[in-house]
């Protein structure tokens, strides 16, 4: 993905050129003051992309910091002990 940047004072001569750079190569633009970074337009589908992304990158993070703080889980011998339990349990269903 190529960077446009553009000088402030385009915004005001050349909306038009600058939303339409936008919107075909769905890049945005940054816009600068005094040569610094000041501003940054997009056109209304990469910014909706964007925010999907961003908003699925949150989710992500948030599952993520769940499982690493949230229950570790059983232990082999744990898991051993609840499927013979389970098992002892079920065969004692299966009689008649």
């Amino acid at each position: 993905m190529s960077m446009v940047i553009k000088p402030s004072s385009d915004i005001r001569k050349n909306y038009n050129q600058i939303a339409e750079i936008c919107r075909k190569e769905g890049v945005p633009v940054f816009l600068t003051r005094n040569g610094v970074g000041d501003t940054v337009i997009m056109d209304m589908e990469t910014y909706n992309r964007r925010e999907e992304d961003l908003a699925a990158a949150e989710r992500l993070l948030a599952a993520e910091r769940a499982r690493v703080s949230g229950p570790q889980g059983h232990t082999v011998t744990e898991v051993a002990q609840n499927m013979e339990a389970a098992i002892a349990r079920g065969g004692a269903h299966g009689d008649t």
